[in-house]
């Protein structure tokens, strides 16, 4: 492991890295994340827990934790507001985001941070790698690990410019809070309940204020996310399908249907037909007939995120709900 010297930590960005937490039932995932934090060759600037509407997981953690920075998310329930109650406790340059159920890789920081090199770069993420805590389901594509929270087959597989990062690694420059506001506490996962996509937004967003500037995919940076049994059963994986329609929906009403659904054109008529003829093929050819299951489910996985999406659409424009305004932050930092 490469430790950078002192001297040259000074000439690069200082990160503040923000983990999540909703639930003491993870608190040993909790320990486990931070402990990965500690270990990093160029190690954060801070390490910052936003607990999300849980004093009892506050409390433990401020005990727990007493050299990082515990804060409770001030803002309404959910991840969206306690990421937004994080990035106000925050002091340096670029801020990173992990969840709380993923271990980071030695280099994930180091990693990040040869992203940055370029000054038009908004934000720079990672992989994410499941790590089955069961035997993973022969029927699972790979296609649609964004189920489960993790890198998906369809994106880059090299250093790469992307429309948008993905939640449970990724890390912004800061001013980009203080310009494009934060995330949006209409979207977002609360609790336990799969909605997602509000990275997705703010990623759009900012595009859209600095429209010189790229995030960029870096797979070298990768943090292994845990994926518990119940989220390997079809129940989950349909409505967690389901619900990414629904997000869908909204985040194309607050963008655009011709950037909130640019990237998912490519991937619904090149990469998941690609995954289907593959799947066929291995089966007939190969007699990995498992992997019939795979062909199925990226069918079905499909149909029930395009139900999501037409229901989503129908029902905003029936409800024309309002939206909140977006959260800003003053650039005067303690």
């Amino acid at each position: 492991m490469r430790i950078i010297p002192v001297d040259m930590k000074t000439l690069l960005n200082q990160f503040s890295v923000i983990i999540c937490a909703y639930t003491e039932k993870r608190w040993e995932d909790l320990n486990e994340a931070v402990a990965s934090l500690r270990v990093q060759t160029m190690p954060p600037k801070e390490i910052i827990l936003a607990i999300d509407h849980n004093p009892a997981l506050f409390k433990r953690a401020v005990i727990q934790f007493p050299d990082l920075t515990v804060v409770e998310n001030s803002q309404v329930r959910g991840l969206s507001g306690a990421r937004n109650s994080g990035i106000g406790a925050t002091h340096g340059n670029v801020i990173a985001f992990m969840d709380e159920d993923a271990v980071a890789s030695p280099e994930w920081i180091e990693l990040l941070d040869e992203g940055f090199s370029s000054p038009g770069v908004m934000g720079v993420g990672g992989a994410i790698l499941p790590w089955w805590m069961t035997d993973q389901p022969g029927w699972f594509p790979e296609e649609f690990y964004w189920v489960i929270g993790c890198t998906y087959r369809g994106m880059p597989e090299s250093t790469s410019p992307v429309r948008n990062l993905i939640g449970c690694n990724m890390a912004f420059r800061t001013e980009i809070f203080h310009k494009a506001g934060g995330f949006r506490s209409e979207i977002g996962r609360i609790g336990t309940y799969p909605t997602g996509c509000e990275e997705t937004e703010l990623c759009i967003r900012a595009r859209q204020i600095h429209t010189d500037g790229v995030f960029v995919y870096e797979p070298r940076a990768f943090v292994r996310h845990r994926v518990p049994e119940s989220r390997t059963t079809w129940k989950y994986f349909t409505n967690r399908c389901y619900a990414e329609g629904l997000s869908k929906a909204l985040v194309s009403r607050m963008v655009g249907a011709q950037d909130g659904l640019a990237s998912e054109r490519t991937y619904t008529f090149k990469t998941l037909p690609r995954g289907v003829f593959r799947a066929i093929t291995n089966a007939l050819f190969r007699q990995k007939w498992t992997d019939l299951g795979k062909a199925a489910a990226i069918v079905v996985g499909l149909l029930f995120t395009t139900a999501g999406y037409i229901i989503g659409r129908i029902k905003f424009i029936r409800q024309k709900t309002s939206l909140n305004p977006v959260n800003n932050y003053s650039l005067d930092q303690a």
